[in-house]
């Protein structure tokens, strides 16, 4: 009978972990104006957390009234593998919805349902309440502006490391902002536990960790965040009515501090409200208390932030239809930093650079303009178990993504304030396959001396800004390797970096007057599927946004070993005869000095896409597998020449194209992998676990070429002459059947190669 009861538990258990998929959620509006019937128009962001990407809220009208849904957007801001043991991930999506209501006066959206990933205090239920408030404010003139709030949706700390997390609470108007634990009875929470070893203090929204034991299971917090004037002010509504607002007070009666002082007494007591918030706001998250670290100094296994990671609370200035960059850089001396974690506006991206740094980007609308949002993150490491082997980190020294296993370690939380105003100075950016041209209009520069200004590095007189400048614009033209151009690189791009700053005069080394720094690059795609010169790019882009050049591989064919004149490209599809000699040359066109190509692999297809099936392997790992390859010796070494014999894939396929893998490494360099050449199979999966230096080397990316087709043979004929063509085209096909086998070999090596390097399929418009 027990063990009966106990299997009954163990699958109510097991049944309630599988349907937990609620992390949390938070929900902040915007006034967007008013309409000309008369109506309003409010913008609600809501973030909502889940162990997968597909689920979202459902908010209904729970008092006032509420209007209709005129916009809705959706899309994914972040997710994790890391995650609480009983969940597979964590993700993190933002909706974008538009009301219309039909006046200024009050009203409540509510989202309720269930259930909540697996916690400590066994409640599953949620409650999520928005209080929206447009009153015209007697202070300001305008509708309150509800604070700016923020979290990220998946918090862990080893049990032995007091912490402080300061919960992002900006306020827009300047208004008191209040947290404090939801009111089940008003349904703002279903069960609002306040959780040992843990303390709220709701006046500054700061929440305290002291100690608890470690659980799997996390504690759930369910705030409610609240704004409050500084002083008296009273809400005109547009029905003609009106109501008051207060600032919150002291309490009226003290309380004498025990004898035994709770280390949290400093803190005080709240701050009491004599009149409803302005606003109400739900904010909910996970927190997971791991084991114990060896220990709590940052720095150590707990990620420390560093230069150049902006400080908690900075407001940063971003521009409508400008790309601002936030730049993050953690260290561990004895975990390896494995990735960033982030919640911030719809569209932002995240990147790692082969500096260890993070970089976070995002581009404003128009309609974004004037409005705040604020950007969470933090930097999570691991060690021993906790680091599992994934495809594509490439920057990592241990090529792991954390587990929800114990070892990995989250560093502090800080968070950002995002202002979006308008563009302060012109500038264009036009980006060439060799350097970078930007434009300032003098106009914006708002009385700065044109002699004053200059670029990184302005020795070369090629580097001078007067070169090229005219009565109406400051214009540089910028070499990619020079003028104090930096080179940096992440997982999809190679990021050329120069910048215009004012100096104390025109022969200056230093300034002490920053009144100008002009930020500017040129991105430059790792990864495309290159025919005849790859030159996907935009020509023009202002500052800080995405500027595409063109970093060039030409794939030719030539007719015969001498390698003089290409074949016409008006020529193609090209056709050969079976076992007829294919010459064929890549040439890299490189933008940095002392550079030399490699060719790692090279393989067929009957389709313009690497990534399509079936391949037939030429090259692997710099070494011939196809047995007719040879390779023609040049004396330049960013020239690839090379030659096979003509095939035909077996079944209805009539053409061929040749995808070849190639990087640019620094020439000369041993430790690169263009100065190791051939590698065999034995040493392939070493070789591949190396930490890439991106001084070294660049990440491989795909050229390709063709169509090749074989040459249609004459009518067939019941004459001696063909039956001997039919022999021969017997052994064709043994001989392919063959070419077959080492195709599938060719695809399981291919396969664990993709195991460690990453590869992306490319979009139909770069095919």
């Amino acid at each position: 009978m027990a063990s009966t009861l106990m299997l009954l538990l163990q699958l109510l258990l097991v049944s309630l972990v599988s349907a937990s998929h609620f992390f949390g959620g938070t929900t902040t509006y915007t006034y967007k104006g008013r309409n000309p019937d008369g109506s309003f128009n409010v913008e609600i962001r809501d973030r909502d957390t889940y162990d997968g990407c597909y689920y979202s809220l459902y908010w209904y009208c729970s008092s006032g009234y509420c209007g209709y849904t005129s916009r809705s957007q959706r899309g994914r801001l972040d997710s994790s593998t890391s995650a609480p043991l009983y969940n597979r991930q964590w993700c993190e999506t933002e909706t974008v919805t538009t009301r219309v209501v039909p006046s200024n006066r009050p009203f409540e959206m509510r989202a309720a349902s269930c259930c909540w990933i697996y916690r400590r205090d066994n409640n599953y239920d949620w409650y999520l309440n928005t209080l929206v408030d447009l009153g015209e404010r007697s202070d300001t003139g305008k509708p309150n502006r509800a604070p700016e709030v923020a979290i990220l949706p998946f918090l862990r700390v080893p049990e032995n490391c007091p912490r402080t997390y300061k919960l992002m609470s900006f306020d827009p108007d300047g208004d008191k902002v209040r947290c404090r634990y939801g009111n089940p009875g008003s349904a703002e929470c279903y069960g609002c536990t306040q959780h040992s070893g843990f303390h709220l203090h709701q006046d500054s929204c700061t929440l305290h960790y002291q100690y608890t034991n470690a659980d799997p299971r996390v504690n759930a917090f369910e705030l409610v965040v609240e704004d409050f004037p500084q002083g008296h002010i009273s809400l005109r509504y547009s029905d003609g009515s009106q109501s008051s607002r207060s600032p919150l007070s002291a309490p009226t009666t003290t309380t004498a501090a025990p004898t035994t002082t709770p280390w949290w007494w400093t803190t005080g007591r709240p701050l009491q409200a004599t009149s409803p918030p302005l606003s109400k706001l739900p904010l909910q998250f996970s927190f997971v208390v791991d084991p114990p670290a060896p220990s709590c100094q940052e720095g150590l296994y707990l990620p420390q932030f560093v230069h150049p990671t902006p400080a908690h609370g900075q407001r940063i200035h971003a521009e409508v239809n400008k790309e601002v960059e936030i730049r993050i850089k953690a260290q561990a001396s004895y975990a390896a930093i494995q990735d960033i974690i982030m919640s911030g506006p719809m569209n932002m991206t995240k990147h790692r650079t082969t500096h260890n740094e993070f970089v976070l980007r995002w581009t404003p609308f128009s309609s974004d303009l004037g409005d705040y949002f604020p950007v969470c993150f933090a930097v999570e490491s691991a060690t021993g178990s906790a680091v599992t082997s994934f495809p594509g980190n490439t920057h990592s020294h241990n090529h792991g993504t954390p587990t929800s296993q114990s070892g990995v370690y989250q560093s502090e939380m800080r968070c950002v304030i995002l202002k979006v105003g308008t563009e302060e100075i012109k500038t264009n950016v036009i980006c060439t396959e060799s350097e970078m041209r930007v434009e300032v209009e003098k106009s914006s520069l708002r009385g700065l001396r044109e002699d004053h200004l200059r670029l990184s590095e302005p020795s070369n007189t090629l580097c001078s800004l007067e070169r090229y400048s005219n009565s109406t614009h400051i214009i540089g033209v910028i070499p990619l390797n020079a003028c104090g151009t930096q080179i940096e690189e992440d997982e999809e791009h190679l990021i050329f970096k120069n910048e215009i700053t004012t100096v104390d005069d025109s022969g200056a080394l230093i300034t002490r007057k920053h009144n100008l720094e002009v930020e500017f690059y040129c991105q430059y795609p790792k990864k495309g599927n290159v025919s005849l010169g790859f030159t996907a790019h935009r020509t023009m882009v202002e500052v800080f946004d995405k500027g595409f050049g063109t970093f060039t591989y030409q794939f030719e064919f030539y007719p015969n070993n001498q390698f003089r004149s290409i074949i016409d490209p008006s020529s193609y599809p090209l056709e050969y005869d079976v076992g007829q000699k294919i010459y064929m040359e890549i040439d890299a066109s490189s933008i940095v000095n002392d550079t030399e190509m490699f060719v790692e692999s090279c393989r067929a297809s009957p389709y313009d896409n690497p990534n399509s099936q079936p391949t037939y392997s030429i090259i692997e790992d710099g070494c011939p597998v196809d047995p007719t390859v040879m390779i023609h010796e040049t004396d330049n070494k960013r020239q690839f020449r090379f030659c096979i014999e003509a095939f035909k894939f077996i079944g209805l396929h009539d053409q061929v194209y040749i995808s070849c893998s190639v990087m640019m490494c620094e020439a000369g360099n041993p430790n690169s992998r263009c100065s190791q050449g051939c590698i065999n199979s034995n040493n392939h999966h070493h070789s591949h676990r190396r930490k890439r230096d991106s001084a070294i080397q660049t990440a491989a990316h795909f050229v390709s070429q063709g169509p090749l087709r074989l040459k249609r043979s004459a009518d067939i004929s019941m004459s001696a002459g063909n039956n001997l063509n039919l022999n021969l085209n017997l052994v064709f096909i043994a001989g392919c059947l063959l070419a077959a086998v080492a195709m599938i070999c060719g695809v399981l090596l291919y396969r664990a190669k993709m195991s460690k390097v990453k590869y992306q399929r490319l979009a139909s418009s770069e095919n």
